[in-house]
């Protein structure tokens, strides 16, 4: 068996990359021209994420979850409203009134879908995924994300 993190192991090592950049935004002074940089960060980060999610996980999950379908929808939800907070913030710079209004309604859209799938979704896959379909999922996920990188 495959010692590579299985397709849930990939996208929970997402998640703690994407608070940790959220965290860092947040704690950076309101006038900290970095913080857009930041945001471009995140931005790539969880457009990367999202698209991979909904191209490798949710056929899966909509297919062999109970409930799969209407926990698939939640995530898409999710990922419509993360989408739009993230474009919006990169129309401003940091200084911008809007962007701490911005920032804070992402940061709390985001920490509860990646809680909800961490508690939610990806146990009911891991229960009725088996393990091997799970590992040959995360090794699909990181071929194509070698192949996006490779030049």
């Amino acid at each position: 068996m495959s010692r590579r993190p299985d397709i849930l192991g990939e996208f929970t090592a997402d998640h703690r990359a994407a608070i940790e950049l959220l965290d860092r935004i947040e704690a950076a002074p309101a006038d900290d021209p970095g913080r857009s940089e930041l945001v471009s960060r995140l931005t790539d980060l969880l457009f990367t994420h999202c698209a991979a999610e909904e191209e490798h996980l949710f056929p899966a999950v909509q297919h062999d979850v109970p409930d799969g379908g209407a926990l698939v929808f939640r995530s898409i939800q999710d990922h419509l409203a993360i989408g739009q907070y993230l474009a919006d913030l990169q129309g401003l710079g940091p200084a911008d009134p809007a962007f701490d209004t911005l920032l804070h309604g992402l940061a709390e859209t985001l920490r509860r879908h990646l809680r909800d799938e961490e508690e939610q979704l990806f146990p009911a896959t891991r229960k009725t995924l088996p393990a091997a379909a799970r590992a040959a999922l995360g090794d699909r996920l990181r071929a194509d994300r070698a192949e996006l990188d490779a030049p």
